[in-house]
């Protein structure tokens, strides 16, 4: 379903650095293998210099995330530890020539499992402590400080952006309007770099589509599907609209879609794209759900 640049293909087909670290001395475990993707990162640092000189990961998760976590280990190996925690997730993607959107949640996953695994080394506690209140996503285990960041870091101005980036909002979408208020309080606090003049700065406006009427909202939805059922049948898969339920679009996945391992992530990149096209929090659901609904 998704295009994936050469480099990508390399490091998840002969991923480097792959496998325990037996004499690893600082390590970081992130994510959560019941919600998908888990990344543990071991580094051998060198305790005089602060160089680390050896970095290994173990991760459960997809080509993505392996292809991440390979280059992460390959560039930040040689580089101290001030040096290495400067590397951001958009340097993962980059160093890969580029992931798609979707995919954009395992570069961040790695940015975090490198951060945790340096605070490991040093004796820090690692910010993933935060109160049971600030949990924002249940399904993914994704909290409002990591949103936050996440927004901030990346300029992130939808909701499908924030999904893309933290998998937060992909699941039950009971979420969204908390992800919702995240991005307006930080988006109403950022500012254009470039002035317009006297050095003053415009606030930056995330775009507002117009409501549609019924009719223009079904056809919309019936074209976004349109768009995206040739990627799915690339993989000898298909998808078609069954019903409109307000917020709630029931769709039929066929081929080898159906009741594959990855049918909720395929219902959750068809919700994503459709959350963008309409610019309303919905949420989309196999034809299973209307029959038991």
């Amino acid at each position: 379903m998704w295009d994936y640049s050469d480099k990508v293909r390399e490091h998840f087909f002969n991923p480097r650095n792959s496998g325990p670290l037996t004499d690893a001395n600082g390590i970081g475990d992130v994510g959560s293998i019941k919600c998908g993707d888990a990344l543990r990162l071991m580094l051998k640092v060198n305790p005089e210099s602060e160089i680390i000189e050896d970095a290994h990961f173990q991760t459960f998760g997809c080509g993505s995330a392996i292809a991440s976590s390979s280059a992460l280990t390959e560039m930040i190996k040689s580089k101290t530890l001030d040096q290495a925690l400067q590397v951001s997730n958009q340097d993962i993607a980059d160093y890969l020539d580029g992931l798609p959107p979707e995919k954009m949640h395992c570069s961040v996953m790695g940015r975090e499992a490198l951060h945790a695994a340096v605070a490991n080394y040093r004796g820090e506690a690692w910010q993933d402590d935060h109160e049971e209140g600030d949990l924002v996503c249940k399904c993914f285990a994704i909290d409002a400080v990591m949103i936050e960041e996440t927004i901030r870091g990346n300029h992130l101005k939808t909701m499908a952006d924030v999904t893309n980036y933290t998998k937060a909002g992909g699941g039950c979408s009971a979420c969204h309007e908390k992800i919702e208020d995240i991005l307006i309080a930080v988006n109403g606090r950022l500012y254009s770099s470039d002035a317009p003049q006297k050095g003053k700065t415009a606030p930056v406006e995330s775009p507002v589509k117009p409501k549609l009427t019924n009719y223009q909202r079904i056809r919309k939805i019936e074209e976004t599907l349109e768009a995206i059922r040739p990627m799915l049948q690339r993989d000898h898969g298909d998808v078609t609209l069954v019903e409109v339920d307000g917020k709630k679009i029931y769709v039929a996945l066929s081929g080898a879609c159906q009741g594959c391992q990855m049918e909720s992530a395929t219902l959750g990149g068809i919700q994503q794209k459709l959350i963008e096209a309409l610019g309303e929090l919905l949420q989309v659901l196999p034809v299973g759900a209307l029959a038991t609904g």
